[in-house]
């Protein structure tokens, strides 16, 4: 278990370039998958463009700026741009054009991989990307814990994540689930502007999301010199340092499941690993990583710890691992200088996408594909090769 993957670092970049140059579409963006995802979504163009960068493809801008090019004067970013056809999904959202809630703000970690990378990123592009940071540390409301609130489920990425059943009366069950979401979309509440800035009918915290808000604020800052926000960032760093759960070697979300569903052992609920200053955490959060009785796979970290009650590594956000989750434990381990542990999650994900053939998640012990197949953003294998 766990050992070298079996696929040449070549062979994954040549898949994962043929993936992304198959899903390119003339709006300037790698559509998820042209059958399923035909729409742009904003976390997934992130992790493209990068991907892009990594194979030195121009497009990494490209598609950066096209997730961007639909961000209201206030800074909010939608989640989808509906840019191939506009009036595609006007009746859920109220409006043309792109969606009315957004998804982790990947942008700030996008614009510092691209710059990493020698990509010369425009001024505009900097600037979108620390204006949706800004509204979301500044703008968008926050809990009593001091957490930024989401204003719908999807917001988080993770749209059915064992950390929302206590939203789901009853017990979750995917029609009821699919139910609640359309209908908490009415009860968002927004700024003058038209901009989601709360939901009393969903009062939630999630600590991935909040955990990336931080981490990209700083990456923006790290590279870009974009220093108006992360005094902002800081200060919700230490309200996440306060979230976690020593019982659960994790961190729990705020509102009203912080004493529930909101403790579920997931792998976004490990995301704060990102921005944590504590070595014990971080150790706690490798060794789980790699323990087949936690989140250890042989093609990738589960996405909900084994001993979870719901756990199933079919399920849609119930157990699968997800390539960008994968990527982003890779990531944190390695900046906290992991680097035995990061292997073990670059060398189990990056078998999992290749047997999966580049599945938007996969079973994390024998990686068998599910939902889409192929998925664009599993492109991020090529990085972890």
């Amino acid at each position: 278990m766990y050992g070298p993957a079996e696929y040449d670092r070549s062979a994954v970049r040549e898949a994962a370039r043929a993936v992304l140059e198959a899903h390119w579409v003339p709006e300037g963006y790698a559509a998820p998958n042209p059958a399923t995802y035909p729409w742009q979504w904003l976390w997934d163009s992130c992790f493209h463009a990068v991907c892009w960068a990594e194979l030195g493809d121009d497009r990494g801008l490209i598609e950066l700026r096209t997730a961007l090019s639909v961000q209201a004067p206030d800074g909010f970013v939608p989640h989808m741009n509906y840019g191939r056809d506009p009036g595609a999904a006007a009746d859920l959202w109220g409006r043309d054009g792109a969606s009315s809630i957004t998804q982790p703000p990947m942008y700030g970690h996008a614009v510092a991989e691209l710059v990493r990378r020698g990509v010369d990123v425009d001024e505009e592009t900097v600037v979108r990307a620390e204006r949706g940071l800004r509204f979301l540390l500044v703008d968008r409301r926050r809990l009593s814990s001091g957490l930024i609130a989401l204003c719908h489920p999807w917001e988080s990425g993770a749209d059915d994540s064992p950390r929302w059943d206590d939203f789901c009366p009853g017990g979750f069950s995917l029609e009821a689930w699919r139910s609640i979401k359309n209908q908490l979309v009415m009860s968002i509440e927004r700024s003058p502007a038209g901009s989601p800035v709360a939901n009393p009918a969903f009062e939630a915290a999630s600590a991935g999301f909040n955990a990336l808000a931080v981490f990209n604020a700083r990456e923006l800052a790290a590279v870009a010199g974009r220093s108006g926000v992360t005094d902002r960032a800081d200060e919700l760093a230490g309200c996440l340092a306060t979230r976690w759960d020593e019982s659960r070697r994790s961190w729990a979300d705020a509102g009203a499941s912080e004493r529930g569903s909101g403790r579920a052992r997931t792998l976004d609920g490990l995301l704060p690993m990102l921005v944590s200053a504590e070595p014990d955490r971080i150790g706690a959060v490798a060794a789980d990583l790699a323990d087949p009785s936690a989140y250890g796979g042989d093609c990738g970290p589960a996405g909900v710890h084994r001993e979870e009650p719901g756990f199933d590594p079919r399920a849609y956000w119930r157990g699968p691992a997800w390539p960008q989750l994968s990527y982003l434990m890779w990531v944190g381990l390695r900046r906290h200088g992991r680097d035995e542990a990061a292997g073990v999650v670059a060398s189990a994900t990056v078998r999992g996408a290749m047997q999966s053939g580049f599945a938007e998640y996969w079973n994390p012990d024998d990686g068998a594909g599910g939902g889409a197949v192929p998925q664009s953003w599993t492109a991020l294998a090529a990085l972890m090769a």
